[in-house]
């Protein structure tokens, strides 16, 4: 079985999940809750929406506020990314996790992101679906963020 991030220690060695499903689940979840830039061992792990706390979130168009004046709104910069949506849409922040999930966690295959921010509650509900190469089961993977204001 696979590990439990983060890291674990027992008296038999490492701490280990009881199924690949759980162990996914544990990484994914240290994924998702890392900044970009955050571990000085690869800047590229993490989230890039964790990024972005610090700045105005506008609930009306569900987009992140660039404070830079200077910016460009057309651009496809992060600040035009969408937050609701699937990572089948070009411009929404589930491509990027979808993205850095293919490149981090080889053990989910077909992965599709999806994120819907229900704004009464101010969170944002994560759902990461693929199938587990080495047993060929669906998975599905359901948390929430908070957003900040």
């Amino acid at each position: 079985m696979g590990l439990i991030a983060p890291l674990g220690i027992t008296r038999n060695g490492l701490l280990r999940g009881s199924s690949p499903k759980e162990s996914i689940d544990s990484f994914l979840n240290l994924l998702l809750n890392t900044s970009r830039g955050e571990s000085p061992i690869d800047l590229q792990f993490g989230f890039v929406f964790n990024n972005l706390r610090f700045e105005i979130f506008n609930e009306r168009e569900g987009v992140i506020y660039d404070s830079m004046a200077d910016s460009d709104p057309a651009d496809s910069s992060l600040y035009s990314k969408k937050i609701s949506g699937n990572s089948r849409n070009l411009n929404t922040f589930a491509t990027e996790l979808k993205e850095v999930i293919e490149a981090y966690e080889p053990r989910l295959e077909d992965v599709i992101a999806t994120m819907s921010y229900v704004r009464q509650e101010r969170k944002v509900y994560v759902t990461v679906t693929g199938i587990i190469a080495e047993t060929q089961e669906k998975y599905q993977y359901d948390t929430t963020l908070k957003v900040w204001k």
